[in-house]
């Protein structure tokens, strides 16, 4: 497995201003926004955060995302439960899905094909 470790974590809240200025109080900085509610939040160190608003009737979830260096050097060991393999995301990466023993779900981040 060729797994560089936690890149970011990606978090849906149901204030996305609300939960900005938080990280914001905590260090992190604005590395930008999209006009429906959502952002990079980046910290001089660790993973960044990527913020996501969704309605107040949906549960607001956690996914944290790990970072493959070399997605066609990465074999999944038997014991993941994969989801979803590696598909093209529209922000130029490719992402696969897995669940862990407990229920979490993480993210699998590698740079997209050229």
């Amino acid at each position: 497995m060729t797994i560089e470790g936690i890149d970011g974590i990606f978090l849906e809240t149901h204030n996305w201003g609300q939960a900005a200025k938080y990280y914001q109080a905590l260090g992190f900085e604005l590395d930008f926004a999209t006009d429906h509610g959502s952002g990079l939040l980046r910290h001089r160190t660790g993973p960044y955060v990527f913020l996501v608003e969704v309605p107040a009737d949906q549960e607001a979830r956690t996914q944290f995302v790990l970072k493959v260096t070399d997605e066609q050097a990465f074999q999944p060991d038997a014991v993941l439960e994969v989801l979803n393999e590696f598909e093209d995301t529209h922000y130029g990466t490719r992402e696969m899905l897995v669940r862990d023993p407990d229920g979490r779900l993480w993210n699998l981040q590698a740079p997209g094909k050229d």
